[in-house]
């Protein structure tokens, strides 16, 4: 028979009898997204990402002993540039950050006093929300836009670069929920290759000048990326590297006292 018990290090999963005994050093919160993935992807990629990846990383960091609990996913995220998209599930940035507040605010109320934000969609730019808590809360924001932390190694996995609904997206879904991955009748992506549109301006295309991106101009069907190459087993490479690397950090975070100087080293005086 299987072990069904709750898992401490998921919130959603444990209850008050454990939470009034055990208290918890840190606290990580996925941040997710509701939109199209090209058209082989689940509308749920991100959400799931962010659920899959906080749970791995927070069962490594609990079994080395870090008092660490994985807050339940935001399903929904900042969608403006995807609006013309059906059921492209929008926050705009200011309700993103009301709803940051306020869990902010309950996890202070509950002594929690470090959180990581795990963000797995490009359009949430939590940067410039740190900056507005910043010296508002007692509880330390970090951000972890997980698709970032593997740049260095991006090149070592996969053979295309990956904006969204490409090569890795692809190769994660692969490892982790095949059934969800849409294919055609002779065995292929059933997607196109993701190529995004050019604007007329080569500061803009070269990225010397930044504009807001509308996808249904930027994209055939949602996808920036091409997947044709992704296979399962370099979506499991993906995972190992960052169940390793955030694991670390979470164990740090938990085992780092929050003194006057967090989270830099003291200086000599």
């Amino acid at each position: 028979m299987s072990d069904t018990s709750p898992r401490p290090w998921i919130l959603a999963e444990t209850n008050y009898t454990f939470t009034r005994e055990h208290r918890y050093e840190v606290a990580v919160l996925p941040f997710g997204a509701t939109e199209p993935h090209n058209l082989h992807l689940p509308y749920g990629m991100d959400l799931f990402e962010g659920t899959l990846i906080g749970e791995r990383v927070c069962e490594a960091a609990h079994a080395r002993g870090a008092k660490v609990v994985l807050l339940p996913t935001i399903p929904y995220g900042t969608e403006t540039n995807l609006r013309a998209f059906p059921l492209a599930m929008n926050l705009n940035p200011s309700t993103l950050l009301a709803v940051l507040r306020d869990l902010v605010e309950s996890l202070e109320k509950s002594g929690v006093t470090k959180l990581l934000l795990l963000n797995s969609h490009g359009g949430n730019d939590f940067k410039p929300m740190l900056r507005e808590l910043y010296g508002k809360t007692g509880v330390h924001l970090f951000l972890c836009n997980w698709y970032q932390m593997i740049l260095d190694r991006y090149d070592e996995m996969f053979s295309q670069r990956d904006d969204h609904a490409g090569e890795m997206e692809t190769s994660f879904a692969l490892a982790n929920f095949p059934h969800l991955v849409v294919h055609t009748a002779d065995g292929r992506l059933a997607a196109d290759e993701g190529q995004p549109a050019r604007t007329r301006f080569e500061a803009v295309n070269r990225g010397w000048v930044s504009i807001t991106r509308p996808w249904h101009l930027l994209t055939r069907h949602a996808g920036v990326g091409n997947p044709m190459s992704a296979t399962a087993e370099k979506g499991q490479r993906m995972m190992t590297l960052i169940v390793e690397r955030l694991a670390d950090f979470l164990v740090q975070l938990s085992q780092t006292p929050a003194d006057a100087s967090f989270p830099f080293v003291p200086r000599e005086s």
